[in-house]
């Protein structure tokens, strides 16, 4: 793993911010287009902010989510809120988003409609942001969830699974290990040193089921970018 330590959280949402905008530049010249995939929560949003002013061809870019609550997306629990509050504004404004929630009822019944949008998105993946809760969650593949086993599983059918967690409100939709690990760019986002605990925790064991962001970690040449 390689790791990115900045000394303050200011100082990593600049510096992170050119770092993405450098990946998503080559992407477009290489390609002529490309994908920014990112996680929701409180610890982006200082740096979408900071990535909404990078100067690059943001129509040419498409954005999305690692993973999303199966609420509408005025909810204040929506990560497609949040993203469209911090980061969909400035020159960022010019790119493509792609949300997950949709009209169905239930995420379950939700699932074939992400599947169909997913096809918006070019893969692999330029970049994709994960977080990590304190259970070692990321995106919404939670131990505790019924379907920790599909998400995954590498042979898993669908990019997207519905999962419920019992230690967190809401139905989610999220990426599976398998979509997720389709990317050229693979960053772990975190700030605070009970976060760098945490990690630390997973690096010293192998148990994925208990800590699913090892299953990430185990198998991808992650970049993490830390900040105290």
């Amino acid at each position: 793993m390689i790791e990115s330590n900045f000394p303050s959280v200011d100082a990593l949402n600049s510096g992170f911010a050119a770092k993405i905008a450098d990946v998503l530049r080559e992407g477009i010249a290489a390609r002529g287009n490309a994908s920014l995939i990112v996680s929701g929560g409180r610890t982006p949003q200082g740096m979408f902010a900071q990535l909404s002013e990078q100067d690059l061809d943001w129509s040419k870019v498409v954005i999305s989510l690692a993973d999303e609550r199966w609420v509408d997306a005025s909810d204040d629990a929506s990560n497609e809120k949040m993203v469209r509050g911090h980061l969909l504004k400035n020159k960022a404004a010019a790119a493509r988003f792609v949300g997950l929630k949709n009209a169905a009822d239930s995420a379950e019944q939700g699932v074939a409609g992400c599947v169909s949008e997913i096809k918006q998105i070019p893969v692999p993946f330029d970049v994709v942001i994960l977080g990590m809760g304190e259970d070692g969650h990321t995106a919404s593949l939670f131990p505790c969830s019924a379907q920790i086993a599909q998400g995954l599983d590498l042979n898993y059918p669908q990019p997207y699974l519905a999962v419920q967690p019992t230690t967190a409100p809401h139905w989610r939709m999220s990426l599976s290990l398998a979509a997720l690990l389709d990317s050229r760019k693979i960053f772990l986002h975190l700030t605070g040193e009970g976060k760098k605990v945490v990690l630390n925790q997973a690096l010293a064991g192998t148990d994925e089921f208990e800590m699913p962001i090892r299953a990430v970690l185990k198998r991808a040449d992650v970049e993490l970018v830390w900040a105290p």
